[in-house]
């Protein structure tokens, strides 16, 4: 839980009520999030693709890359988030070596996680053709 001690008692956060969105896929973003109270659900082409939960980031990639968000957060339950601008960011990723690296690791995850529902859903339509 990383992300939680280091964050938990930071005075900069944003609250959202349950069904209120985070951001949306397609916004602008120029900060990452992370979730310090509550439950959020995240959606990409309106499919859920997880749940997140103390501790967890969102809004690292629109950080990162410089894009528009990839998805959408919902929270399910009223929703502490603390707000990591791009500022902030960069200044942690070079001062917490830890902090970098945990990044790196959830981007990884993601990116495994992704892969493996795209090879499930090929194996389920080639099962189909076949």
């Amino acid at each position: 839980m990383l992300f939680y001690d280091l964050f938990r008692l930071d005075p900069e956060f944003i609250e959202i009520n349950a069904g209120e969105d985070l951001f949306r896929e397609g916004d602008s973003g120029n900060e990452m999030y992370v979730l310090i109270v509550g439950t959020a659900e995240v959606y990409i082409g309106g499919v859920l693709i997880g749940t997140c939960s103390q501790g967890d980031i969102v809004g690292e990639m629109a950080v990162v890359d410089g894009s528009p968000r990839y998805g959408t957060v919902s929270a399910v339950t009223k929703c502490k988030f603390v707000v990591i601008d791009k500022k902030r960011f960069l200044f942690l990723i070079d001062e917490t070596p830890g902090f970098a690296l945990e990044v790196i690791r959830i981007i990884a995850k993601r990116l495994k996680a992704c892969d493996l529902r795209v090879v499930t859903a090929v194996t389920s339509s080639q099962k189909t053709l076949g």
